[in-house]
């Protein structure tokens, strides 16, 4: 018996080794930190020095890479998909027409290939770009998992994006599917506090909320300055700072600003008036008798979250000579 025990334990560990190599020869690994430590050792500090050249020059690309990375990983998963350029990709997509960054990754791309040719896929220089951005902004840095491969599909008609005017509801549906809960939504959420919106995205908002003038959940004292912003048919393309008086700046007052009726799109303003949501927010601003969370802490987390959201790995995929085109 004891033979028979050692010959079945030893049968046992035999075959978990040999399902664990036949997953990393099909699929690959995981992502994981430090995946071109030996293959292209200086592709983070590559990519972050190409983000701080583009950013010097134009500060706002920190908001425009964030938002690159998100508009990625929510179609078809964390893949580049969202960089490539032509005809009905998801580029032309109506919620991407707006997207900023992408001359970064270009960049980031082409001094890569130059040190380490046919290493660093396009998806993971979005996602440390990303990450850069951030830091850029005041944010506290977080370690990236790499080891994405690219798609080979992108196309318009796959772009179905979290939207402005989206409900709470229909909002944690749409992270739920993606494999993320009510915290990650108001924390990724919080990314807001950096960048701008076009009026055309909350001007709904300002003058015939439903029909019947403008959102009462918007401050009254806040709302003349919108409508000067935003006026009615006219400047539909304007721009308005996400994090009023704080746009440039990764800080917390995005959510300061929700608990005011100051928040700008119809869908961060609503994580104030959701019950699931409000709390989250108001730990994120340690309003007392709440369990205090620190946003750039759990940004980092739900950022990690995020950016394995179906992601290539292993021979699936590929790994792009130019982020703009599949090879």
């Amino acid at each position: 018996m004891e033979g028979g025990f050692y010959d079945k334990r030893f049968f046992l560990v035999f075959l978990s080794i040999f399902v664990v190599v036949v997953n990393t020869i099909v699929h690959g690994r995981d992502t994981r930190v430090g995946f071109y430590s030996s293959t292209c050792p200086q592709a983070e500090s590559i990519v972050k020095s190409r983000v701080v050249f583009h950013v010097k020059s134009d500060p706002s690309l920190t908001a425009g890479l964030l938002r690159l990375h998100f508009h990625d990983c929510f179609v078809k998963g964390c893949d580049g998909s969202v960089l490539i350029a032509g005809s009905g990709t998801e580029r032309t997509a109506p919620p991407n027409l707006s997207l900023r960054g992408f001359e970064v990754i270009d960049d980031a791309k082409t001094h890569l290939e130059a040190m380490c040719p046919g290493v660093v896929s396009c998806a993971d220089i979005l996602a440390l770009a990303a990450r850069d951005a951030v830091v850029l902004s005041g944010g506290t840095s977080w370690k990236v998992p790499t080891g994405r491969r690219d798609g080979h599909v992108s196309k318009a008609s796959d772009v179905d994006l979290p939207s402005p005017t989206d409900s709470v509801d229909a909002l944690k549906k749409k992270f739920a599917g993606k494999g993320l809960n009510t915290k990650d939504l108001v924390t990724l959420s919080g990314g807001h506090t950096i960048g701008t919106a076009s009026c055309q995205s909350f001007i709904n908002r300002l003058y015939k909320f439903n029909g019947n003038g403008p959102d009462p959940s918007i401050d009254p004292s806040f709302l003349p300055q919108l409508q000067a912003f935003c006026p009615h048919k006219r400047g539909i393309s304007n721009r308005v700072a996400l994090d009023n008086g704080s746009q440039n700046k990764f800080d917390i007052s995005y959510f300061d600003n929700l608990s005011k009726g100051r928040g700008i799109l119809q869908s961060d303003q609503a994580l104030w008036t959701h019950d699931s949501t409000k709390t989250i927010v108001k730990r994120y601003l340690g309003i007392k008798g709440l369990s205090a969370l620190t946003f750039n802490l759990e940004f980092g987390k739900s950022m990690v979250k995020m950016s394995n959201i179906e992601v290539k790995t292993g021979t699936e995929g590929e790994i792009r000579t130019k982020c703009s085109a599949f090879n």
